[in-house]
């Protein structure tokens, strides 16, 4: 489960859909009580901070777009209460960018035009 902290237009297509999906997982656990990875590291971290996980979505969602990709599952702007930023990291943006270089996709070509 992860949600990343970098520019949605820096993922490869299966980590920006990857995420979409892990956005409406903590989503869905946080606002209806849902107990499957509800003391996930990732889920805590989004607690009292929905108006930020729903800015993240609408980023995720404004890329994908961006992409000619669909998108038919928004999330209630009604629930998104609490801090609209995020503050907590599992790991900071650099060494995500570092875990993301490590894998074998395509979001190593365009981090290779970041210096850490």
């Amino acid at each position: 489960m992860r949600v990343w902290d970098i520019s949605p237009s820096l993922l490869c297509r299966p980590h920006l859909l990857g995420e979409h999906r892990e956005i409406h997982a903590v989503w869905s656990v946080i606002t209806k009580g849902k107990k499957g990875y509800s003391k996930h590291p990732e889920t805590l971290r989004w607690i009292g901070k929905l108006g930020a996980l729903y800015i993240r979505h609408q980023n995720i969602v404004k890329e994908m777009k961006k992409r000619n990709y669909k998108h038919n599952s928004n999330l209630s702007s009604d629930l998104a209460n609490g801090k609209k930023t995020q503050s907590s990291f599992i790991n900071t943006v650099p060494e995500q960018i570092k875990i993301l270089k490590l894998k074998d996709c395509l979001c190593f070509r365009t981090f290779d035009k970041i210096k850490l």
